[in-house]
This record gives C-alpha cells, sequence and structure tokens, in this order.
C-alpha cells in the first residue's frame, strides 16, 4: 500500500541506504516496475539529493533511513529541503513496534527529532493508519512546498491490512494565490507615488519574469536578486542591478538603500542591517508568515508574485523620471566590468584565480546546465560568474548554509534530468565531507562533472575570522589526491595547477561521458581584509557586512589588497 500510493503521487525513485527496518519497502520496490531504489553511501547525500530532484522539477521527492542512526542521518539535508521549501518526503523507520520504550537496540524517537524540520511529521503505529497518514504526508509536501516524515516500525510495515486505492489527490498542488482588488489598488496607488522605486525579488518570482520586467519597467525600477532569485530574474533583464547581502553588489546594496520605496517580491532576505532604514516597504508573498519577518513593512500581501503583478499592471501609471534606474544599471555595469577583469588566468602564474575557474566553466558549460554549489567561496564565484539564462539552474544550499551539499544535490538533478549536463562547484572541504558518494556517481551511471575548487583551507570560514581579527586556526585542510581517488572509483579526473592548462581540461570533463572530476588549484588568500573600513564607519553595522559590499572597487566580497596588485 505504501509502495503504491507513492507511485499514484509520481514518484519514481527512493534515495537511501539499506537497513533491515526497511526489508518491507525494498522487497515490494523490487517487484514494482514503476519506482526504484537509489542505494547511495550516506543518507545525507538522499536527503540532498531528493530536494534538488524537488526543487528541479517542482514534485514530490522521496528518501528513507533505515531505525535510529539510519534515519538520523537525514536530518541535516531535510533541513535544507525544509529552509528551501522543496516538497519532500521521508521515510523514517523504526524499531520493532512492541519494543518502543524499552531503549532497544538503535531506538530513537523519529517522530519528535524531525518535527523541527518538518511540516507534518507522524508515527505509524498500527497498520489501519498507512493510507490516510501517508496521504496527509504527501499533500503536506506538496502544499506547503516542504517537507513531511513517517516514522513506521519495521514489523508494522510487514503485517496485511484492508486494501484501499489510494487516492486521487496525491498530485502537485497548484493553486493560483492573489490578493484582493481593494489590496491591489492599495498597493498600484502606494507604487505610483514612489520617486525612486527598488525591486528586490526572490525564489517566488519563479514563473514571473514577463510580468516582473514589465512592473519594473513601469515603475523604472532597479532589480536586486536575492541569490535564490538569481535563476528566475537575471536573464533578459535591463533592470538588472545585481544580487545584495553578504556576497552582493555595491549597486545592489545601494539600489535597496538609496530607495524612497521597496517592493519585495517572493522573497525572505534574512539580512536586516541590508534593508533600507528610512524607505517604504512593501512585500509580496504566498506565505503569510514571511511578512515583516525581516524589516518593518510598510504594506504586506499574501499572494503569488505573477498573479499578483499581473493584477497590478493595469493600475501602475508609467514613469518618467528614469535617473534611479539609469544610476544603478550604469554602476552595475561598472561593477561586471571589474569583475571581469579579476577573472584572468595568466599561463605559469599558481595558483590560479577563483573568478578565472568559474568563468570558464560558465563559458564551456551547456546553455541548459544544471549546477549545483558548495557553501563559502564556491558560492560567490557560482554568484557572480554563472551566467543564468532562463534555461539553466542553479541549486545550492543558500538557506540552510550546510557544507557538502553540491555533490549529493547534482546526483538527484541527474537523475531527474538524465540528458542534461549537471555541474558542481564544489569546495575541497565540502567534497570531502560526504566523499564516499563519489562511489555512488559510478555505480548509478551518472555523467555528473565535479569542479574541485582546491585551496587546502576552510578559506570562507578563514575569511570570517580574519574579518573578526581572530587569528585562530583549524581551517587548514591536508587532502588527498583527489584525481587519484576519482579514478580509483572509476571516475575521470584531471588535475590543473597552471592557468593554460584550464580551458582544455574543462572542456575534456564537459564531454567526457561519464562521471568527471577537475581538481583546480586556486588562490587561498585570493580575498583579505580591506584596507579603508574605519572604525566609525562601522558603529552600528556588522563589519562583515561592510567589507561585503562598501570596498573601493565594489565588486568583491572584500578588497583584493594582495591578489590584485599580482594580476
Amino acid at each position: 500500500m505504501i509502495i503504491e500510493t507513492l507511485v499514484a503521487a509520481g514518484v519514481k525513485r527512493i534515495y537511501g541506504v539499506v537497513g533491515d527496518s526497511l526489508n518491507g519497502l525494498l522487497e515490494e520496490i523490487r517487484k514494482c516496475k514503476d519506482i526504484e531504489w537509489i542505494g547511495v553511501r550516506h543518507e545525507e547525500t538522499a536527503a540532498f539529493a531528493a530536494g534538488a530532484q524537488a526543487h528541479v522539477t517542482g514534485e514530490l521527492a522521496v528518501c528513507a533511513g533505515s531505525c535510529g542512526p539510519g534515519n538520523m542521518h537525514l536530518i541535516n539535508g531535510l533541513y535544507d529541503c525544509h529552509r528551501s521549501r522543496t516538497p519532500v518526503l521521508a521515510i523514517a523507520a523504526q524499531i520493532p513496534s512492541q519494543e518502543i520504550g524499552s531503549s532497544y537496540f538503535q531506538e530513537t524517537h523519529p517522530d519528535q527529532l524531525f518535527r523541527d524540520c518538518s511540516d507534518y511529521c507522524e508515527l505509524i503505529s498500527q497498520t489501519s493508519q498507512v493510507p490516510r497518514v501517508l496521504e496527509i504526508a504527501i499533500q503536506t509536501a506538496l502544499a506547503e512546498r516542504g517537507v513531511a516524515v513517517v516514522a513506521i516500525p519495521g514489523d508494522i510495515a510487514l503485517r496485511t491490512t484492508t486494501y484501499r486505492k489510494p487516492s486521487s489527490i496525491v498530485k502537485p498542488a497548484k493553486p493560483v494565490l492573489s490578493p484582493s482588488p481593494e489590496e491591489i489598488r492599495q498597493l498600484a496607488e502606494m507604487l505610483n507615488t514612489g520617486k525612486a522605486v527598488t525591486i528586490l525579488g526572490g525564489a517566488g518570482c519563479a514563473g514571473a519574469h514577463a510580468e516582473l520586467m514589465a512592473v519594473s519597467g513601469k515603475l523604472k525600477s532597479p532589480i536586486v536578486s536575492a541569490l535564490r532569485g538569481r535563476e528566475h530574474i537575471q536573464f533578459d533583464n535591463p533592470y538588472d542591478v545585481g544580487l545584495t547581502g553578504l556576497i552582493g553588489f555595491s549597486s545592489g546594496y545601494h539600489a535597496i538603500k538609496e530607495a524612497d520605496m521597496l517592493l519585495m517580491l517572493g522573497t525572505d532576505f534574512p539580512y536586516t542591517q541590508f534593508y533600507p532604514e528610512k524607505a517604504t516597504i512593501i512585500q509580496v508573498d504566498r506565505r503569510g508568515e514571511h511578512l515583516g519577518r525581516r524589516t518593518r513593512l510598510d504594506l504586506g500581501l499574501i499572494g503569488d508574485v505573477k498573479a499578483t503583478l499581473s493584477a497590478l499592471l493595469p493600475l501602475l501609471e508609467e514613469k518618467q523620471d528614469e535617473a534611479h534606474l539609469k544610476r544603478f544599471v550604469r554602476h552595475y555595469q561598472d561593477v561586471r566590468k571589474d569583475l571581469n577583469e579579476l577573472a584572468v588566468g595568466h599561463p605559469g602564474r599558481k595558483p590560479m584565480h577563483p573568478q578565472y575557474v568559474a568563468k570558464i566553466v560558465d563559458e564551456l558549460a551547456a546553455d541548459d546546465a544544471i549546477f549545483s554549489c558548495d557553501v563559502g567561496t564556491p558560492t560567490v564565484w557560482a554568484a557572480r560568474y554563472l551566467t543564468m539564462n532562463g534555461k539553466r539552474r542553479l541549486l545550492g544550499s543558500f538557506n540552510h548554509g550546510s557544507m557538502a551539499n553540491a555533490m549529493p544535490q547534482a546526483i538527484g538533478a541527474q537523475f531527474a534530468f538524465p540528458d542534461r549536463q549537471v555541474v558542481t562547484f564544489s569546495g575541497d572541504g565540502g567534497l570531502s565531507m560526504l566523499l564516499g558518494d563519489l562511489l555512488s556517481l559510478r555505480q548509478h551511471k551518472l555523467p555528473v562533472k565535479i569542479i574541485v575548487f582546491s585551496n587546502s583551507a576552510l578559506s570562507f570560514v578563514e575569511l570570517e575570522m580574519k574579518a573578526a581579527g581572530i587569528l585562530g586556526d583549524g581551517t587548514e585542510l591536508v587532502n588527498p589526491d583527489f584525481v587519484a581517488l576519482a579514478q580509483s572509483a572509476g571516475v575521470f579526473g584531471v588535475r590543473v595547477e597552471d592557468p593554460a592548462d584550464l580551458k582544455q581540461a574543462v572542456a575534456t570533463a564537459l564531454e567526457h561521458s561519464g562521471p568527471a572530476l577537475v581538481d583546480a588549484v586556486v588562490n587561498r588568500t585570493e580575498l583579505s581584509m580591506p584596507p579603508t573600513i574605519k572604525l566609525d564607519q562601522a558603529v552600528g553595522f556588522n563589519l562583515w557586512a561592510l567589507k561585503a559590499v562598501l570596498n573601493g572597487r565594489g565588486d568583491e566580497v572584500i578588497d583584493l589588497a594582495v591578489s590584485y596588485l599580482i594580476r
């Protein structure tokens, strides 16, 4: 009944690691031609892979873990899915039902453990619960675009029960949510009075590109992207002024800070210090609980971005003054010019600049490639050098900020789209954390391309420590020979130290028919403390936020005081 219900919901695969408490499910999967078990080497990988599949398809994805430690390993990946709002169902096996409460071998309480990272979490204690609990879990995951967890003891899963055909409603929910006509009129009246309106867009702008461009055109508004909004906003966009935030640009930062009105669309951008202090602020989000939790609002509306903007457009007056828009578009063009100047590779100059690695991958990757990036500096380079064109996708642990997400997410994306190119921006720290699942690429014949930004350090953490004036240690990594490891696992590998060899190495890896790894040795000290931040500038403002956007060039996380001099 469980497998039949999952198939009815459109589930084609379950990611996980086998264990005896999952035996009943595994046996039914073996018998069923419509669903497959995807075995990985670590359950955290299973959860990340399921989340990535759900992200790129918009449909339900499933992972599973055996009792105790098995399903506990799911928790970090599920936190990422929960915070990224991807529809994932986790099946958490439990110890034999008669042993619950006796401190039995591997006993935990998954119905309690997963509550904080899920929208629904329940234990099945008798067979009659199966149809309703499972279907409620599926509907919750789809309707809330979040995580649902069903815990079930292995012995309960093996029992017989009265048959019930799966409900017809276990399908993706796609309701359209729009503010009332009165609220739309109020929104239009406020926007029509704004003289310097800036738009901040996030992941909620997915599918609303045409409406967003039309509204920005009428308002003459620069559009700032939150990181998760990049793939939906920054292509074919003459109003684009880049990112804001800790890895953003000064163009995006000042476009918000110097606006008299900020329109937030489908974003829960978390960093309060980047919001304007005096501007009128309006927020539109389909999740009402997001309204006003980052900054005070003058108007908050519950609605889908596309539906809201469609209703708004006829009521907007076209503004004639383009000064605010033109100023920050020019600013952003200067930023892009500077970024391109930083992404250089001089033959023989080692180690390479990581910007150059990112630029070369961007140039050579397919137009519809799916990228995943590890947290830290790989996210910085992905945010700044990967061109979003409306067909490419970008995955990351952008809300949860977990290490080791890139390769596991690539697994789920490649299963979802076996004919598309999937490329990771992996840190050497992130890759090595879940290195075992390099074996999964070969085992499942997944042609994922791994680009390793290898600098033998947890470099972003190192930068944060320096920014705080902390001369700590613990960030250095003694790395293995990643190419030898890859080759031992049946994965094509090539190491690049000289920029002269990079383009050919990346092209060869991308053209390889199976999984491939490029170990790119990059500069560990690419970023250093900015020399121009004064004490009075830091008062009342986070120093790391200052160095993120308020530097002389307006294009780097922090000034390139040392590395810039040798370019």
